[in-house]
């Protein structure tokens, strides 16, 4: 995005949108009966809207929702809970510890576990600078509840 402004004269915007191949758009849309799931979550955001709307999508496609806003709360959900948790969702960017820090520490406690990031910055951006591995899986905010439980799906089937 690029912004330019004078005052008096106003403001230009230009917002520039990656490419996209044909393979990308011709592709169908997920079949919202295959983003079902019956596996732990434990969703970590700090921004209280988010979290609040991830944790109802995900409870509605059938998925058990442990939430938390930091990370210290979180390490205390993955030490005591008694059954397995699955996946950590976690947003990259949160006051103290973020999220790359804080999956190392659950990948301890759970070394089970997968783990999806997300974040309102560009997953470009955040590799670029070295936040977290382009290997790893991403989910781009704002999301459809489609593209989220499309992307929890596809993470947790294709753990080791």
């Amino acid at each position: 995005m690029w912004a330019y402004s004078e005052p008096g004269l106003g403001t230009t915007f230009k917002v520039y949108f990656p490419a996209v191949s044909d393979a990308e758009t011709s592709r169908a849309p997920p079949v919202i009966g295959d983003l079902r799931g019956t596996e732990t979550i434990l969703l970590v955001e700090d921004e209280v809207s988010v979290r609040s709307v991830a944790a109802d999508i995900l409870r509605r496609f059938g998925y058990t929702v442990l939430t938390s806003s930091n990370v210290e709360h979180a390490e205390l959900i993955a030490r005591s809970h008694p059954g397995q948790i699955d996946l950590l969702l976690t947003d990259v960017v949160m006051p103290g510890l973020g999220g790359p820090a804080l999956a190392a520490k659950i990948s301890v406690l759970r070394p089970q576990i997968a783990v999806l990031f997300m974040s309102g910055y560009t997953d470009d951006s955040i590799v670029r600078h070295g936040v977290i591995d382009a290997q790893l899986a991403f989910l781009q905010k704002p999301f459809t509840p489609e593209t989220l439980g499309h992307t929890v799906r596809s993470t947790l089937d294709t753990r080791p």
